[in-house]
């Protein structure tokens, strides 16, 4: 294709900061030829500006957070179960402490600085050596726009530590969440995985996941069993049973994070198979780790049968895992394949991949390019990786159907750093887009036309927002 006036480097470039509209950077005249064939000019100066000013006034469907209920945050019951301080460090104490440790931070300077009420200064002293190697990430930089956007500082300083407190404590007030989320981070709603099922205050604003993960590991008769003596298989499925007669009308999805413990390689197992070894794993008798398994195979997939009769999407943790010094990263490799063998034996079922596997991401794009019941969810993956993550989305839209990805979830338990994610994440489609457009392999209608899916439509139709929505408004529990 026949290049005119300057080059994609300088022309993308005009995109400028992330979570604002582009500047007045000149674009040479350019020709963006479109999928099919025909060429269309775009104005000098105009299409990069068009698509950043599209993706800024278009909602996020947030498809997955941990936020406990703003009542939970205000009163410091979050900060007390999470042996937390209840001061500003708790912006930094999920992703970034991480990055912390990962530089260097040591184990001693990391429990003072996240669980110790001290002055804001010798806080800082704590992390002073560090900020310098984690500030670029995309965990630090979701902390460096949050504080920006939500208190005016521009940077974490020894200068600026202070007014962030003082800013902190001053933010804690009915309203935080609406103002953090609705107002500055522009999100349409929020998907929460907090247990079981949480019966949320704020249900129109926190939508909730069922999470079947005690359903099929362990299995976990504390959190579900209330109410129903279990004492063979055949109970335990009613206990599962009940939760979705109970839930699956508020509930926007399941989910289940076992790919933190296992593969994900889920066979076929049949009740009488697995009947036996429920028995003796709630007697606390010794099981084989191949009988384990038969037991969470055959559990899962009961689960599954029963989010697939409520119609609920089924999310499954996919890619890198959260925290430190832990991850084994051949298994993580492995989820592609294992899991495409579990959405091969499920065709009725629509499984939301979470995290797009990151940084495996090229083999989900396979999966969802070859799967019907397949989608792609990106949430978490701009903080872990913005530039990678703007590549697989310029690949996934080049590949796959454009209804079955979900462009960002903050997947934060502190409320303050998605307004950081989100910006990252607009910046991240935005680049994409414009890539796009300038490498000629969309046109500048084609790019505006998919903001509005991948950021808002997809999430709510996949998952009925609207009508959750409705159904959660007049919950019993409201």
């Amino acid at each position: 294709m026949a290049r005119q006036g300057m080059s994609r480097r300088t022309a993308i470039k005009g995109i400028g900061a992330v979570g604002t509209v582009a500047g007045s950077t000149a674009y040479g005249t350019k020709m963006a030829q479109g999928a099919s064939g025909a060429a269309a000019r775009a104005k000098p100066a105009d299409y990069a500006e068009q698509i950043v000013r599209r993706v800024n006034e278009t909602l996020l469907v947030d498809s997955h957070e941990h936020l406990p209920d703003e009542s939970e945050r205000l009163r410091g019951a979050v900060a007390s179960r999470e042996k937390s301080a209840n001061d500003w460090s708790l912006i930094l104490n999920h992703y970034l402490d991480s990055d912390l440790v990962s530089a260097g931070m040591s184990q001693k300077d990391y429990n003072a600085f996240f669980t110790t009420q001290m002055d804001p200064q010798a806080k800082w002293r704590l992390i002073a050596p560090f900020w310098p190697a984690v500030k670029n990430t995309g965990y630090g930089q979701a902390v460096t726009i949050a504080l920006r956007e939500l208190y005016g500082v521009d940077e974490l300083s020894e200068k600026t530590v202070g007014r962030i407190a003082e800013a902190y404590r001053a933010s804690l007030k009915p309203g935080l969440y609406r103002k953090v989320l609705c107002d500055v981070a522009k999100i349409d709603s929020c998907q929460v995985n907090a247990g079981s099922f949480h019966e949320s205050d704020m249900p129109d604003l926190l939508l909730q996941d069922i999470s079947i993960v005690g359903m099929h590991m362990g299995p976990s008769l504390n959190a579900y069993g209330k109410g129903i003596e279990v004492k063979e298989l055949a109970d335990w499925h009613k206990v599962i049973d009940a939760w979705f007669e109970k839930y699956a009308k508020y509930a926007v999805a399941v989910k289940s994070q076992a790919a933190y413990s296992r593969d994900l390689d889920y066979e076929d197992v049949k009740a009488e198979q697995a009947a036996w070894i429920f028995k003796r794993v709630i007697a606390k008798e010794p099981v084989s780790a191949e009988d384990q398994k038969k037991l969470q195979d055959h559990l899962f997939w009961y689960a599954v049968g029963k989010a697939t009769e409520h119609d609920l999407p089924v999310k499954l943790h996919t890619g890198y895992y959260a925290g430190h010094n832990r991850m084994p990263l051949g298994r993580v490799a492995k989820n592609p394949a294992s899991v495409c063998e579990v959405v091969r034996r499920a065709p009725a079922t629509r499984f939301v991949l979470m995290h797009i596997c990151w940084p495996f991401y090229e083999d989900m794009i396979a999966l969802a390019k070859h799967y019907s019941n397949v989608i792609l969810d990106m949430c978490w993956a701009w903080i872990m990786g913005p530039a990678t993550s703007t590549e697989f989305l310029k690949h996934y839209l080049m590949s796959a159907p454009a209804n079955k990805i979900l462009t960002f979830g903050g997947d934060y338990r502190p409320v303050e750093p998605v307004v950081g994610h989100a910006a990252i994440a607009r910046r991240g489609i935005a680049r994409a887009l414009a890539e796009l457009v300038d490498e000629g392999w969309l046109t500048v209608d084609g790019a505006l036309e998919l903001v509005e899916p991948i950021m808002c439509g997809n999430g709510r139709r996949i998952f009925k927002l609207e009508e959750k929505k409705a159904a959660c408004r007049t919950a019993p529990w409201v």
